[in-house]
């Protein structure tokens, strides 16, 4: 089944905004097998042509806020670097479930910990642009820890399939919080998809994330956001309560 490119309505009210841009979508094909047993209770890996996927996901984030709050002060434009599947739970809803995200600023870590219980990992992250080229690096804080750097060409055909959708039209996550699984759904624009040539990957991330198979190997999809696009901002609601973990 193809997913829509545009979000569905939100099932309540929004409590979290903030602007995207500059996102490159490196993914592998996997194994379901190899990706069950690190999802939450309820949901199972959502499948396209016969595969899991395990996405490397950098981009820039900025204008963050609590809603109806104003931006968060301080904060500025930061990078995020997430490892990432892709799964679906009992009621149909389809998502994404976050095995590390990277990022800069400590203050959204803690805060996206708290309200989701999301993998946020503090570190020296940061990007470079140069015409159709792009570069993101990582690296956590606090001694030998894993950091990746990307590099990649931008291309100028534009992309709508039924993998792109896969990959990237995904309307919420799922979690793994305080013993329960949730679910919080976004909005946003329909992703700007333009194909893209990896020219550099040095990464540790996917393998510290579970995902040792991937190192080295070349990637199966790889796609980005246009050069120059201004971003667009996606709105979060609360996170809802959808299973409990199995007692030990």
């Amino acid at each position: 089944m193809t997913l829509e490119r545009h979000a569905p309505a939100l099932p309540g009210r929004a409590v979290i905004e903030q602007r995207w841009n500059r996102a490159v979508f490196v993914h592998w094909r996997v194994d379901p097998t190899d990706v069950a047993p690190m999802l939450p209770a309820g949901t199972h890996p959502d499948v396209h042509d016969g595969s899991a996927w395990v996405g490397l996901v950098p981009f820039v984030l900025s204008d963050f806020r609590f809603l109806p709050l104003p931006r968060v002060p301080f904060l500025g434009t930061f990078t995020e670097i997430n490892v990432r599947t892709y799964a679906v739970d009992d009621a149909g809803r389809r998502g994404v479930v976050f095995r590390t995200l990277e990022a800069e600023h400590l203050a959204p870590v803690l805060a996206a910990r708290a309200l989701f219980g999301l993998p946020y990992r503090w570190a020296r992250a940061g990007v470079r642009t140069d015409g159709q080229l792009i570069e993101f690096r990582s690296r956590r804080h606090g001694g030998r820890h894993p950091g990746t750097r990307l590099r990649a060409r931008l291309g100028t055909d534009t992309v709508d399939t039924p993998l792109s959708r896969f990959l990237t039209a995904r309307w919420g996550f799922h979690e793994r919080h305080l013993g329960r699984t949730i679910w919080a759904a976004n909005t946003h624009e329909p992703w700007p998809l333009v194909n893209a040539e990896l020219e550099t990957l040095d990464d540790e991330l996917v393998a510290d994330a579970g995902y040792p198979q991937l190192a080295g190997r070349a990637p199966d999809s790889v796609l980005a956001m246009p050069a120059g696009h201004p971003g667009f901002r996606t709105r979060f609601t609360a996170a809802r309560v959808i299973a409990k973990a199995p007692s030990a």
